[in-house]
């Protein structure tokens, strides 16, 4: 097997978790192919090199190092591809600037009261 349709391959890449959303991706312009927007039927095989932008601009550059039509264990599907040092960095920057904008979690006890706050305040009242 030489050759495999982009989107059986990004699917078998554990790019996205369904086909037809790989095929979504794909007709909507989100995947390049050596730098050139494709259709869903188009082959790839070794040595080529897909960009997938998913949202918020996260973006993957890959180069694939093997074909596969179906989907396997994420170990095997880790083989399907080499992320280039570029993708790699500017992933690892952009998930640091979502932790730090991440809005800030509320403070424990600003919400309703656990089942214990509720059985302590009901004993302060002599409920029980």
């Amino acid at each position: 097997m030489q050759a495999v349709r982009i989107d059986k391959w990004l699917w078998a890449a554990r790019f996205f978790k369904t086909r037809s959303l790989a095929t979504e991706a794909i007709a909507g312009g989100r995947v390049h192919v050596n730098g050139v927007r494709v259709k869903p039927s188009k082959e790839i095989g070794p040595g080529d090199t897909v960009e997938v932008s998913f949202g918020q601009g996260h973006r993957i550059e890959a180069v694939v190092r093997d074909v596969a039509e179906r989907r396997g264990p994420a170990k095997q599907a880790a083989l399907l591809y080499e992320e280039t040092e570029g993708s790699a960095e500017a992933r690892e920057r952009h998930r640091a600037e979502m932790r730090l904008t991440a809005p800030p979690q509320p403070d424990r006890g600003a919400g309703r009261p656990t089942k214990r706050d509720r059985r302590r305040l009901e004993a302060t009242r002599g409920r029980r």
